[in-house]
């Protein structure tokens, strides 16, 4: 009977590797900077408009950051861990 039951972990273990946690710090720290780079770029007087908010880096390079640090994430959260 004792055969039938699924392996379960003892209690106090981690559910992902140490591998895992590295790669979801990494993609946090990709994700965070996406954010920091789209940041900025608004005008001091709300009557004068600033083009800032359309250059490259706000428009392209953070949002795609981001999507990278996401999918990073994914990857850690579905890689398995070394044993």
């Amino acid at each position: 009977m004792a055969k039938n039951k699924k392996q379960q972990k003892p209690p106090g273990e981690f559910l992902f590797g140490k591998r895992n946690y590295i790669i979801m710090l990494i993609g946090l720290l990709i994700i965070a900077l996406g954010f920091i780079l789209m940041a900025g770029g608004g005008s001091e007087d709300p009557t004068i408009f600033n083009e800032e908010i359309y250059n490259f880096r706000r428009i392209r390079l953070a949002p795609t950051l981001v999507i990278i640090g996401f999918i990073v994430e994914i990857y850690a959260i579905l890689a398995h861990p070394k044993k």
